[in-house]
Order: C-alpha cells, then sequence, then structure tokens
C-alpha cells in the first residue's frame, strides 16, 4: 500500500478496487509497460537487420512483407495531421468494430499496444512464486520474461520430439495450480498446432488458471478458441494485427476474455497504451476481409512451394500451420544463417533452442523461390 499516496489509495478504494488490486496495480505499474520481450540471443539477430540494401529479403520476424490494407494506410493518412489531439474514440470504436467482426458482445474485447502487452500484463496479474506460468519449450518468449520480473516460476514442458507438436498431458501435469497455462496455436517458433478439441481439454482440466490462447497466427490454419468464451470463464483469446494485418511497426492487438476479466486486467493497463492512428488503422484493416483473403492465399502457396523446395534439397523441416517454417540445418545453421545474410536474405535462427533450426517467415512467391535459388547453391 505504501507505493501509493493516502489519498490515492483513497480514492482507488472509492472507485471499487480492492486492497489486492492496489498491490498488483503496483506490480505492474512498477513492472512498466515496455520491458523487453526478446531474449539475448534475438535482439543479436535483430541489429543484423542494419544496412541490408533495398531489396533485401527480410524474413526472419514473421511480417508481412505487403504491409497494411489500402484503407488503412489512407486512414491514417486522412487523420495524421489531428496527430496532436489524444483521440481516445478510436479505441472506442475499434472496440465496437472488433466485437461485430468476431462476433463476440463489447464487453469481450479490449485492445493492446500489440499482443505481447496482454500476455506480459496477465502474467505480471495472475501469477506468482505460487503459481506459476506454464509453457511450451520452445515457444514464444513474452510472458516469460514477465515471470521472471516478479519472481514467479516459468514451468517450460518441452514439445514432443521429432513432430514438435505440444504435449497437453504433460503440461495439465506440469504443476498442480498454474497462474497461467500458455499456448501459441500454431506455435512459435515452430509452426505446429493443437486442435480445438486439444484446446477445450487444457481449458476444462486447468479450470482454476488462466488459459491464454495466443491466436497470432490463426488466420493461417482456421483453429479458434474464440467460439469457447461464453462457456469458459478461465480462457482469454488474444489477436495481433502484426502478421496478417501488416501493421507490425504499429503495435496493435488485443485480448478476448468474459467481461469480468476484461475489466479486472483493465484496471492495471495503462490509458495512453494504445496508439489512437493505430486504433484507427486497425479499424479499416478488420473490415477489408478481401486483402486479408489474398495475403493468406498468397501465404499459403508459398508456404507449400518452400516447402517442396526444401524436400527437393534434402533438408529437413517442420511441417507448419503458420507463415513460418523451421528448417533443420543441422551443424551448418549458423553458417547457413550467415550465408544467406551475405545475400541479402535474414532468416532467424533457432538452434539455441532446436539444434541445427533456422526459422524461415514464409514470404511472397517471388521471395520464396529467391530463397531458394540461394539455398540450392549454398547446400
Amino acid at each position: 500500500m505504501s507505493f501509493f499516496r493516502a489519498e490515492q489509495s483513497a480514492d482507488l478504494l472509492k472507485r471499487g478496487f480492492t486492497r489486492r488490486d492496489l498491490g498488483r496495480l503496483a506490480t505492474v505499474i512498477t513492472a512498466g509497460a515496455a520491458l523487453p520481450f526478446y531474449n539475448e540471443r534475438a535482439l543479436a539477430q535483430l541489429s543484423m537487420v542494419r544496412d541490408m540494401p533495398a531489396d533485401a529479403v527480410k524474413i526472419n520476424a514473421n511480417e508481412n512483407p505487403m504491409g497494411p490494407c489500402p484503407e488503412a494506410a489512407e486512414a491514417i493518412h486522412n487523420v495524421v495531421r489531428k496527430g496532436g489531439r489524444y483521440m481516445y474514440e478510436e479505441t472506442f470504436t475499434l472496440k465496437d468494430t472488433l466485437a461485430q467482426v468476431c462476433g463476440v458482445k463489447r464487453e469481450y474485447v479490449t485492445p493492446y499496444a500489440g499482443s505481447s502487452d496482454p500476455l506480459h500484463r496477465a502474467v505480471l496479474s495472475y501469477c506468482s512464486k505460487e503459481r506459476p506460468f506454464v509453457k511450451a519449450d520452445p515457444g514464444y518468449e513474452a510472458g516469460e520474461r514477465a515471470a521472471r520480473f516478479i519472481g514467479a516460476k516459468t514451468v517450460n514442458v518441452a514439445l514432443r520430439k521429432g513432430t514438435w507438436n505440444h504435449d497437453v498431458k504433460a503440461m495439465l501435469a506440469a504443476h498442480p495450480s498454474p497462474g497461467i497455462v500458455y499456448v501459441c496455436n500454431p506455435n512459435n517458433p515452430t509452426g505446429t498446432g493443437i486442435s480445438l478439441t486439444a484446446v477445450e481439454r487444457i481449458v476444462r482440466r486447468a479450470a482454476h488458471a488462466v488459459v491464454l490462447i495466443d491466436e497470432a497466427y490463426y488466420e493461417f490454419c482456421g483453429v479458434t478458441a474464440m467460439r469457447n468464451l461464453l462457456r469458459s470463464p478461465n480462457l482469454f483469446v488474444s489477436r495481433t494485427f502484426s502478421k496478417v494485418y501488416g501493421m507490425a511497426a504499429m503495435r496493435m492487438g488485443c485480448l478476448f476474455s468474459q467481461a469480468s476479466n476484461i475489466a479486472y486486467l483493465h484496471k492495471a493497463q495503462s490509458p495512453y497504451s494504445v496508439n489512437s492512428l493505430a486504433a484507427l488503422a486497425a479499424k479499416e484493416a478488420v473490415k477489408d476481409t478481401g486483402y486479408v483473403t489474398h495475403y493468406v492465399t498468397e501465404v499459403l502457396a508459398a508456404r507449400e512451394l518452400l516447402c517442396y523446395g526444401l524436400e527437393k534439397l534434402g533438408i529437413p523441416y517442420t511441417p507448419s500451420s503458420a507463415n513460418f517454417v523451421l528448417g533443420h540445418f543441422g551443424a551448418r545453421a549458423i553458417e547457413i544463417r550467415d550465408a544467406l545474410r551475405g545475400r541479402a536474405i535474414l532468416v532467424r535462427d533457432r538452434s539455441y533452442e532446436i539444434p541445427g533450426a533456422v526459422r524461415i517467415t514464409v514470404g511472397t512467391r517471388e521471395q520464396t523461390q529467391r530463397v531458394l535459388d540461394e539455398l540450392s547453391r549454398l547446400w
């Protein structure tokens, strides 16, 4: 309680906060909204992006090379001169649009600055030294960083070797009282997904924990837990605009859950965390279903081309349900990554998690063919 002045505490208590809320809120504020989500190896690879030629093929961050749809870009262009105003209404109307498009109540959704932000805040709010963060290993790192900050344990559950699928049974048995069971579906960096039946099993069996399903790559696989929100009070679903919508630099995402959960997390959310211009663009982006369909179709075709090309070259890979493919280059992983960079092609080494693994984002078919042509010279 000493984190707040006496008058601040009294005011917050009058607004409906509990003393427990104030303790959690102090933790979140102290943690800050901008803690890094990457580990040191990932940061080192991101720094390699500098000094690349204009025609470089940047396929190391699972981005959409086409960028946002024209309507989203035009919306920002038309309103940028109003950037001196806060424009809070854009965030409010985005909630309405997301609720309508996704078929949920308005109270079931809230925008965030990307999808790592709600994961980070959820860990700060629901995990503790007694209630750990349970995730697949290897998996997306943002939640683990947040857990480490507050002294909560992360229980890493190994993926099944060979297939690199989630071991659902092991995740459920990992700890008797987890704070959060986190499932990135499809998983990053392997691209492997689990079925809705498996998701439902986790939600049902981990009834006393938060189950957070990260659906950053949902559009490429079509498996979603959204329809389970009404009957599952412990279920959270996150989405991002960084992938299929081509808005990675704008930092826009959203979280879905039952109204009481959204209201609870909202208490720990900064009122200024969502960029109004990004919210405006996102509102237009979700309406342009034709753009999404076109991009997903291109990715799926390019992914098939990439996998076929890897097979012809004799390079093993993990079948993917996302917009990236994990290739297995053995002892030559770093060599291949560096050689591709010398040819203005950026890929992501993941051999520190899976020996010999390199993650290749699926770009356009033209970019994919260029990658395969270079690999044929190197391999």
